[in-house]
């Protein structure tokens, strides 16, 4: 009898024990819902995103601070509404801790509503819509890659000190993305001295840009062009078979010569001059690790779209180191997101400043031919540039968002 009665003592204590040794075990996976355009016009930076991202959690057995990861991607082939549809899906349907991605600054602002409502952790690597971390910004998302207009303030420094380019026409993307980066180049270049004499806005997967080709005025020193994806391969072709290549030198935003479509280019890319937080020629040790390991896996570099997914995977890994994988309580981890820094980022030195997006090095880039192989040779660098480049933040957000009007077009035609 007294046996039965230890062996049923035993069993209440047991269970009345909380089992805190085995809970890290017991723990559910993290569960990230990754949005981005796998298929469409922006398919190759689509799948250049899922490929750095993954490519992190696999170096770490897809597991931190003793929970598994589980990602689960989603293609919203670049289109707003699909974006807005796939992220409710990743929320309601499958549980999602957080959601990384999209691509397009168009496709980020058609989330900012629903993440604020549905109060979920948006951490966006490529999203780079000025206004996401400047006039709009919301506690539930954390930018980790660039805004669209930060390498463009000191491309305009490098362009006036460095060439002799004086008159400018500009043309690119007829949505946020493409007026941000115009806008950032217009509004430093024409403080500088410089003119931006001319302005055209194709739409996204124009077949055909002879229309815009030829209204191009002859008498400027330059072409300041903003383009990625298919569009930027069909730009570049058709401003060769235009002519223009050798006539009027051409300049740009960072995605229009970016490794996503480089090592698909030929001698129409040769020579040509942008800016960007990324290159894979990089020659730092981090970056040459990284673009090997990256080569060996998916037989090409890796471009801004990879390094970015990586890197800011790496960010949300040591975030959730410091909080013991406690994914959880949303607002620390939120606010862990904003304090992480690294030094030895592919890219280069990240660090957060009080608006939650990176500060760090733009680097110059030319167009080059080593060893049979295109790259984006290295140039110059400019060290720790933030979204406000040298302006007063709070005298820059008094400004409106760069915009096709913003600034205004004082040396235009009519």
């Amino acid at each position: 009898m007294r046996t039965r009665v230890w062996v049923a003592l035993a069993v209440v204590v047991l269970l009345a024990v909380p089992w805190t040794s085995a809970a890290p075990q017991a723990r559910e996976p993290i569960r990230i819902g990754f949005i981005a355009p796998t298929t469409g016009v922006f398919a190759a930076n689509g799948r250049d995103m899922v490929n750095g991202f993954q490519m992190f959690w696999e170096e770490r057995g897809n597991a931190v601070a003793g929970r598994r990861v589980e990602i689960i991607v989603e293609d919203d082939a670049g289109v707003p509404a699909n974006t807005l549809t796939k992220a409710r899906k990743l929320v309601g349907q499958d549980r999602v801790h957080m959601i990384v991605g999209p691509l397009s600054a168009a496709t980020g602002l058609a989330l900012v509503d629903y993440v604020n409502e549905a109060r979920v952790p948006t951490i966006y690597p490529i999203v780079s819509a000025d206004d996401l971390t400047q006039r709009r910004r919301t506690p539930f998302i954390v930018r980790l890659g660039w805004t669209s207009s930060q390498p463009s303030h000191p491309f305009a420094d490098w362009v006036f000190r460095n060439t002799r380019y004086r008159r400018v026409a500009t043309i690119g993307f007829d949505f946020a993305f493409g007026h941000e980066v115009v806008g950032g180049f217009h509004r430093s270049f024409e403080e500088l001295g410089g003119q931006i004499v001319q302005k055209l806005w194709p739409p996204i997967g124009a077949p055909d840009y002879g229309p815009y080709l030829s209204q191009i005025r002859r008498d400027v020193d330059a072409v300041f062009a903003v383009f990625s994806g298919a569009d930027a391969l069909r730009f570049l072709a058709q401003y060769r078979d235009f002519g223009l290549k050798g006539r009027i030198p051409l300049i740009g935003g960072g995605t229009l010569t970016d490794e996503h479509v480089l090592y698909q280019m030929g001698d129409e890319a040769l020579d040509i001059v942008t800016p960007l937080h990324y290159s894979a020629a990089l020659n730092t040790p981090q970056n040459r690790a990284f673009a090997a390991a990256y080569a060996r896996k998916f037989q090409r570099p890796p471009s801004y779209y990879s390094e970015n997914c990586y890197t800011a995977a790496r960010l949300i890994y040591e975030a959730l180191v410091q909080l013991r994988g406690n994914v959880e309580g949303k607002e620390e981890f939120l606010a862990a997101l904003r304090r992480v820094g690294v030094s030895d980022a592919p890219r280069g030195p990240i660090s957060m400043d009080a608006y939650g997006n990176p500060i760090q090095n733009i680097y110059i880039r030319r167009v080059e031919r080593r060893g049979g192989i295109l790259q984006n040779t290295v140039i110059f660098t400019y060290e720790r540039v933030s979204q406000f480049w040298r302006y007063d933040p709070q005298q820059f957000l008094r400004q409106p968002v760069y915009s096709r009007d913003f600034p205004p077009c004082r040396h235009c035609s009519p």
